[in-house]
C-alpha cells in the first residue's frame, strides 16, 4: 500500500538550480537530499570531523508527521560517512532549513560537492504517548535484561 500526502516545499536562495528532492526508484522510502555548499567550495570532512551540511530546503509538514533524515547506505559503505544523529527528525511545525548533520568515519578525508545525494528523507506518520505513571510494570519473560540479555 502507497499512501500520498502533499508536502509544501520551499527552495532557499542557496539551493537554486538544484533538483528537488526525489525518490530513486517506484518503492523507495526515501527522497534524497541534495547537498547545497557552493560550486566553487566543496565542504571538507576530514577523517573524524562532522558538519551540518546545508540542502536549501524547508518544507511544512502536514500536522500528525515528520520527516527522518536518514543516511545513503552508498555512502556509508564507500567512503564511511553517514548521519551523525541518525535518523534526524523534523517535526511538522518546523519551518527552518533542513541541514543533515554527516560524520566521516572513513579514513580519508571526503569532500561533499554541491548536488550530491548526501542523506535520504522520509516522511512518517506520528503516534504521540499518553504516559500513565504506575508503581509496578506487567511482568514479561525478559524482565529487566538489558544489553545482551537475548543473545548476543
Amino acid at each position: 500500500m502507497n499512501a500520498t500526502i502533499k508536502v509544501d516545499i520551499r527552495q532557499l536562495p542557496h539551493g537554486e538550480g538544484l533538483a528537488l528532492p526525489a525518490y530513486q526508484s517506484a518503492d523507495a522510502a526515501g527522497l534524497d537530499l541534495l547537498a547545497a555548499v557552493p560550486a566553487d567550495t566543496p565542504l571538507i570532512l576530514a577523517p573524524g570531523r562532522y558538519a551540518a551540511v546545508p540542502t536549501g530546503l524547508s518544507i511544512a509538514l502536514p500536522s500528525g508527521y515528520e520527516a527522518q533524515v536518514r543516511p545513503r547506505s552508498g555512502l556509508a559503505a564507500k567512503h564511511g560517512v553517514t548521519v551523525l544523529n541518525s535518523p534526524g527528525t523534523v517535526d511538522a511545525d518546523y519551518r527552518g532549513e533542513i541541514s543533515v548533520l554527516l560524520i566521516n568515519h572513513g579514513n580519508e578525508a571526503f569532500a561533499v560537492r554541491r548536488g550530491e545525494r548526501i542523506a535520504q528523507l522520509v516522511i512518517a506518520a506520528v503516534v504521540r504517548a499518553q504516559l500513565v505513571e504506575v508503581g509496578t510494570l506487567s511482568a514479561t519473560g525478559r524482565g529487566s535484561g538489558g544489553f545482551g540479555s537475548t543473545g548476543r
